[in-house]
């Protein structure tokens, strides 16, 4: 999962992710669909493929006994959490089980390799090739196996137009709420007969009476639950016509369904991570009177209390967003929406106020206002002004947290930090630390572009090892390389503490997060226990593996085939990597591979590398191959000296250190009778490499 971009409503809160065991079983479960995609049937990759798949299942079963996957159109949700978007490897796998008009995919205890590699063959001929998806074909096909089921996911007279056709990015964007409306729409009426022809006016209390009565299967919750995830980021983040619409379609939605199945499908939306960004980003798309349905439905779920007070003024602002005018409504709609978002990112506890009390509140909230707020009252003083005060006198208390988080919400913590500094107010700058010094912000600051590197050094200063998470995660984000190689530098400056959660995250698929984890661990004194490097020696990505070798070098028991294995990398930087490592000390078993690189040709550079670190090895074959550079050609009563290339002085200066050899003494004798003054000088330099 990703955190939520930065600047937005609840971005601080905490993010759901899946465990490993089920992030494991999906990549699996997308690596072995793919072989079977790849390789005929038979092939000895397969079968393992398929029980690796079992063995990564079989533990999740066993306290499950069912294991349902979602299918949305680039996500899959599982336990409620919908996978990254962006991720490769599982929008594949979604985007392969969508195109087979599949709903669902679920594993049931006792699964059998035999079950599921047979659905892994229908899975991996494409839709498109096959002529009719899976979804679409036999039900009894689907079902062929007791203890795994595909579901499928039709709805024949919602057809998105033009969804085919190749349209540009822009219209891509202008497509995408209908896309996932109809998609909801497919989902939810899945087994319910409709007369409606056009894809983006089914209405929504059809959809929404569709998913009340539907079973309660979680299956089908969690494709529900994982379009109403992407219809809010959408509602979150677009704006125009079409977002209007899709507003409307979706408040209607909300506020039709009843409290059971809206709490069902809630509670279905991941953990508390989750389901909190999903409510923020709802609460700023959706129509008013359906925000409060949300928070509501929220609290139940989250079981957090909310007191009559606050849900009535709640109610009342709505009333005011829905049917004011003016001001008023535009006033009313943004408070609505602001106390929501604080709620929900701080949930209160127990109503304490008496049901007298109480009472009195919802006559005067059933109420129109009659009572407007003084000029005086609007200005409140600024977050700043209450800081600087607070140090003059050295009185920390309630009124300078607040302006303390205010600041830190709007991007001031740089201002607030280097007031602090130079106050002499022990008791106040120790309370902003404590609000503000924590891994939290850390986070925060290393995830903002352009990166503050002044603000962020002194919140390391404060925070110590405890800031090594925070910006690992950052990092793995970052797009920007600057701030890749500045975090960079700071992690390691936090020493050994942070070698085990950076190989922890070497399990991510993308190769710029594997490079920079391996980055971070080839500059540490020593590498995390248990760790090795090896694997990575395979990747496809060749900066992979030559961070990979470099942390091996450093190894004296891996640095022999750590330098035979950069010598025949296909990329230049780290065939140059090994030969730099030769040159300082040549193992026997790399002379064959240098020999070979200087006859094979390529680049200039790396052959003139190749001779001169063959020079520094006192194996036989090195000196074979450097005579064979560097020794006279005779035919009959002349002789002919190699053409002049820097190939040939760097051998005739690595020939020097061996006069005590014959041949070597004849090949230099040869040169010294040169005609050329270069070549002279390079035969008869004592000791001194001047090619």
């Amino acid at each position: 999962m990703t955190e939520p971009p930065a600047g937005a409503p609840g971005s601080n809160a905490e993010t759901a992710t899946l465990s490993r065991d089920l992030s494991d079983f999906l990549i699996e479960f997308s690596i072995a669909l793919n072989k079977h995609a790849m390789y005929p049937g038979g092939h000895p990759s397969l079968e393992p493929a398929v029980d690796r798949v079992v063995e990564r299942v079989e533990p999740l079963l066993a306290s499950r006994g069912t294991l349902s996957l979602g299918v949305a159109r680039k996500q899959l949700v599982i336990e409620g959490v919908a996978t990254e978007a962006k991720n490769p490897v599982l929008a594949d796998l979604a985007e392969r089980l969508h195109r087979h008009h599949l709903g669902a995919v679920s594993f049931r205890r006792g699964v059998h390799p035999q079950e599921v590699g047979d659905a892994m063959k229908l899975l991996a001929v494409e839709a498109e090739r096959s002529g009719q998806p899976l979804g679409l074909g036999p039900p009894e096909q689907l079902a062929a196996w007791p203890n795994l089921q595909l579901y499928p996911l039709t709805y024949d007279r919602l057809e998105l137009s033009d969804e085919e056709e190749d349209v540009g990015e822009s219209s891509e964007h202008r497509t995408r709420g209908a896309r996932l409306w109809v998609g909801l729409a497919r989902a939810a009426m899945v087994e319910t007969e409709t007369d409606q022809d056009e894809e983006t006016d089914v209405d929504p209390g059809a959809v929404a009476q569709a998913i009340a009565s539907h079973p309660k299967t979680t299956a089908y919750d969690q494709v529900i639950v994982g379009y109403m995830l992407q219809i809010a980021e959408e509602l979150r983040s677009t704006g125009g016509r079409e977002a209007i619409e899709l507003k409307q379609r979706m408040s209607k939605l909300v506020t039709n369904l009843d409290q059971e199945t809206l709490d069902r499908l809630l509670e279905m939306g991941g953990d508390r991570g989750q389901r909190k960004q999903f409510l923020l980003n709802a609460s700023q798309g959706v129509a008013a009177d359906a925000v409060v349905d949300i928070v509501h439905a929220a609290a139940r779920t989250e079981q957090e209390g909310i007191s009559h007070s606050l849900m009535r003024m709640l109610q009342k602002l709505s009333q005011h967003a829905e049917g004011g005018s003016g001001r008023r409504r535009s006033e009313a709609d943004s408070s609505l929406r602001e106390q929501v978002s604080e709620l929900i990112q701080d949930w209160g506890g127990e109503d304490p106020n008496p049901d007298e009390y109480r009472e009195a509140l919802q006559r005067m909230t059933g109420a129109r206002s009659v009572y407007a707020v003084s000029p005086e009252q609007r200005f409140a003083p600024e977050p700043k002004r209450i800081l600087q005060m607070a140090l003059e006198v050295d009185a920390p208390g309630e009124p300078v947290d607040s302006a303390v988080d205010q600041l830190a919400a709007e991007g001031e913590l740089s201002w607030m930090l280097s007031v602090i500094d130079e106050a002499e107010s022990p008791k106040v700058t120790e309370n902003v630390w404590h609000r503000v010094g924590t891994p939290e912000m850390v986070g925060r600051v290393a995830a903002a572009e352009p990166l503050d590197e002044e603000t962020l050094d002194l919140l390391l200063r404060r925070v110590g090892p405890d800031g090594a998470k925070p910006m690992l995660d950052a990092l793995s984000e970052s797009e920007s390389r600057q701030t890749r190689q500045a975090l960079i530098h700071r992690i390691v400056r936090l020493g050994s503490v942070v070698g085990p959660p950076a190989a922890a995250r070497l399990d991510d698929p993308r190769g710029h997060v594997q490079r920079n984890m391996l980055t971070i661990l080839a500059e540490l004194p020593e590498p995390p226990a248990g760790f090795t490097p090896v694997p990575f020696l395979k990747s496809d990505d060749p900066r992979v593996r030559r961070e990979a070798i470099r942390i091996m070098l450093r190894d004296p028991g891996g640095r022999e085939r750590a330098i035979c294995r950069a010598l025949t990398d296909s990329e230049d930087r780290t065939v140059r990597l090994g030969l730099a490592a030769a040159q300082e000390e040549c193992p026997d078993t790399a002379v064959s591979l240098l020999a070979s690189r200087i006859e094979e040709g390529g680049d200039r550079e790396l052959r003139l590398l190749a001779v001169r670190t063959l020079g520094s090895s006192r194996h036989p074959l090195a000196l074979r191959k450097l005579l064979e550079i560097a020794e006279p050609r005779r035919w009959l009563f002349w002789t002919r000296l190699p053409p002049k290339t820097p190939e040939y002085l760097a051998a005739l200066a690595a020939l020097r250190l061996r006069r005590d050899d014959p041949h070597t003494a004849r090949a230099l004798a040869a040169a010294a009778k040169s005609k050329d003054p270069e070549i002279v000088r390079v035969a008869t330099a004592d000791g001194e490499e001047t090619a």
